[in-house]
């Protein structure tokens, strides 16, 4: 049960139908409040306001489910729809019962499922649609207007020439003959001439019925009848997904502009009956739309079709977790657009609007239950009052990024001209997210259970507290392996037991996906070689190496695993920064697993190497034959050893780590 005050949100935004109850124990309450008319529930809090309290339960919230329901009297079965909130303003209504015309509960609960299943496909039907807009109807009367003269055309290229009625006359005359029929009789040769007869009246019948129809269509027009165009305007509606039936309050509007389209086009087709091709519309409303009506998209041209190809293609060969990540960020843009807007309506507005949007969006705002079932521009609006934080800029730049990798693939592929994205992401915060740590937050790490002896290697609450137990695994060897070496942990983590290997009288990592197609790497400049520390060797890296291949492990780190959304050791990462957090070391952001990384970059600084002298060795490259198959140059290698082993810190203690 969920317990609200009164005031603590806009009626609005509450269902419907509520249970109102005092916080008191007044013998009158609760009362049922059914409602959704603002001046009515304000009528009624006036009234009885003090100490008031909503309560609903979630089959009245966003989250009601459909009902399997027996009528009492005649033991019918139905199926209760609850229509979801964001759509009650569509329907009219807060649910619907279906009669399931049984009263086996085996075969009702078939059929129930069966009507939940039919009623899912029209709630996602209902938001894939959209409200019409004056461009819509402008762009519906100027295409009725020229469906209608098409249509005229075809009608009259079909009718009958001269020569098709000689040929059907002497048809009729060679059947006369044949038949013996008696010349005499006038019955007789009506019938036999029949089809001349239809021939010579069809131009004149097609022409009546244009004139009969026009008067119809005025008379209708002046007394605001509907029926002969509510056909035309239901096919509208459905080929542009249109949120939009008869009840709706733009349906007339939308009819009574189309029948003047329609007027308009027979009165051509009248003086086209006399041979004049040259009249113009004289409506003032009936002529070629200017705005952007958002037609629906042909079929495989939609944004998320398109995203199935460029993620199939994968042009830029980055991993699955960041494709996946790429379509949950497009998602979210599509839902602003519509799922039915064709690729070629991605513009600059388009995509300015949805970042104004994303920079109020809130952090985790589908994992939250204040805006479950909510649209995007639903839940920021709901924000301003519930007042969750929002995405950094940092986040909304990364919503761009993913949008513009797809738009630059859209560009080369000629489904746009230019990227909308170019030029729109937000200033980057200028302070750093992460840090490198200190010597004296490296001696304190060093010396912590995790690298000395743990209580328990099961649980971190335990891996915090010292104990006689000794982590050798993945959690011990990557933070040591980024630390001299500045990989990247997922890197360390998936390396293969044949990627250690000696080359040149030299041991080197080998960063690649090749031979494994579970591997993954940022870039494909991020494959690499990558010469092992000698610190490393002292401390028994490849000690621990030589164990795994001796037991036949594949894996050099075996236990190291990715999680649902298959990134490497991404649990551990988040583990390690609460781990800090229990030793002291970290009150806010800053110290992460990355910190290993800053601060080998900052180590190459120290011994007076540039950015530019060694970026290849952190994988800030592009690709190169000699990172996908690890063949090295002696001479090339030797370099990179001494560079490597340039890593130092000073007064950093490691010594009590070296197995004896």
């Amino acid at each position: 049960m969920q317990i609200r005050r009164a005031i603590a949100r806009p009626m609005d935004q509450l269902p419907g139908k509520m249970w109102l109850g005092r916080q008191d124990s007044n013998p009158s309450f609760p009362k049922r409040l059914k409602s959704n008319n603002q001046l009515q529930i304000n009528a009624f809090l006036a009234r009885n306001c003090s100490g008031l309290v909503f309560r609903f339960s979630e089959a009245e919230g966003m989250a009601r489910q459909a009902k399997l329901q027996r009528r009492g009297t005649s033991g019918v079965y139905y199926a209760r729809v609850y229509i979801p909130v964001d759509l009650m303003e569509h329907f009219g209504v807060e649910d619907k019962k279906v009669s399931l015309r049984t009263r086996d509960e085996a075969t009702a609960k078939v059929l129930f499922n069966r009507e939940k299943v039919k009623w899912d496909e029209i709630f996602r039907d209902a938001r894939n649609r959209r409200d019409i807009t004056a461009d819509d109807k402008a762009h519906a009367t100027w295409q009725h207007y020229e469906a209608t003269l098409e249509r005229d055309e075809q009608g009259r290229q079909h009718l009958p020439t001269k020569a098709d009625i000689n040929v059907a006359m002497a048809r009729a005359i060679d059947q006369a003959n044949v038949a013996g029929i008696d010349t005499g009789s006038k019955l007789a040769l009506m019938d036999a001439g029949l089809e001349v007869m239809v021939l010579k009246a069809q131009s004149e019948h097609e022409a009546n019925a244009r004139q009969v129809k026009l008067e119809h269509l005025q008379r209708h027009l002046r007394d605001g009848e509907t029926a002969l165009i509510d056909h035309e305007v239901a096919d509208y509606a459905a080929r542009n997904r249109l949120l939009m039936d008869e009840n709706h309050p733009e349906w007339k509007d939308t009819a009574r502009r189309m029948i003047r389209a329609e007027i308009e086009a027979l009165k051509r087709g009248i003086e086209r009956d006399a041979g004049d091709y040259s009249g113009t519309p004289s409506d003032p409303i009936v002529k070629p739309a200017t705005g952007k009506a958002r037609e629906t998209a042909a079929p495989g041209e939609s944004i998320m079709e398109l995203f199935a190809i460029y993620e199939r293609e994968n042009p830029k060969n980055i991993t699955a977790d960041t494709l996946n990540q790429a379509r949950r960020d497009i998602g979210t843009f599509v839902e602003h657009v519509g799922s039915t807007c064709p690729v070629h309506r991605v513009d600059k507005k388009a995509v300015r609007e949805w970042k104004a949007l994303l920079m109020k969006y809130p952090v985790k705002a589908t994992e939250t239950k204040a805006f479950t079932g909510m649209t995007l521009p639903q839940i920021v609006k709901h924000n301003e009052e519930v007042g969750k934080p929002t995405l950094t800029p940092r986040t909304v730049n990364r919503y761009l990024s993913s949008l513009g990798a797809f738009c630059n693939w859209l560009v080369n592929h000629g489904y746009l001209d230019q990227n909308p994205t170019d030029g729109m992401s937000l200033a980057k915060e200028k302070k750093k997210s992460t840090l490198p740590f200190t010597t004296d937050q490296m001696n304190t790490l060093f010396k912590s259970p995790l690298f000395t002896g743990c209580q328990s290697p099961d649980e971190w609450r335990n891996i915090a507290k010292p104990g006689n137990v000794k982590i050798r695994d993945h959690r011990y060897w990557v933070p040591l392996i980024m630390l001299y070496s500045g990989a990247r942990p997922a890197e360390i983590a998936q390396l293969s037991v044949s990627d250690v290997r000696r080359e040149h009288g030299h041991w080197i990592m080998h960063i690649t996906t090749l031979g494994d197609d579970s591997k993954s790497v940022k870039t494909e400049g991020s494959m690499r070689v990558v010469p092992v520390h000698a610190e490393l060797v002292k401390l028994g890296f490849l000690d621990y190496h030589a164990g795994m291949k001796k037991a036949g492990q594949p894996r050099l780190f075996p236990l190291a695993e990715r999680n649902s959304r298959g990134q490497m050791i991404a649990d551990f990462s988040r583990e390690f920064g609460r781990y800090l957090i229990r030793l002291g070391m970290k009150t806010g952001r800053g110290l992460s697993l990355y910190s290993f990384r800053h601060g080998a970059a900052d180590a190459l600084r120290r011994a007076g190497h540039l950015d530019e002298n060694f970026g290849f060795i952190l994988g800030h490259t592009k690709a190169s034959t000699t990172g996908i198959y690890g063949i090295l140059p002696q001479g090339m290698l030797e370099q990179r050893v001494e560079l490597v082993n340039s890593i130092r810190y000073l007064n950093l203690s490691l010594n009590h780590l070296c197995e004896p």
